[in-house]
């Protein structure tokens, strides 16, 4: 998922809402990943070892943990832009 957006010509406040959305969907995918271990340790404790419980969980959290990355790129470029800004 590449990021066309150029944060350089977005204004100060456009760029702060960017990285507040951001922000929020890092605290999403983080409880969301905590939400799916649980049902992980939950289906072990409960039914033992068994794809439904192990499997699919593992699965995404993987595509999640890899759109993570992405949102960190992306947290860290607006971050840097800020910063700019604000020592100019």
């Amino acid at each position: 998922m590449p990021n066309d957006t150029n944060y350089a010509a977005l204004p100060l406040e456009e760029l702060l809402a960017a990285e507040k959305s951001n922000r929020k969907n890092q605290l999403l995918s983080a409880g969301t990943i905590g939400f799916l271990v649980g049902v992980m340790v939950y289906g072990l404790v409960k039914n033992g070892f068994g794809f439904l419980y192990l499997a699919i969980p593992l699965f995404l959290i993987a595509m999640i943990y890899r759109s993570s990355q992405a949102q960190k790129q992306t947290l860290a470029q607006i971050r840097r832009e800020i910063e700019a800004r604000r020592a100019a």
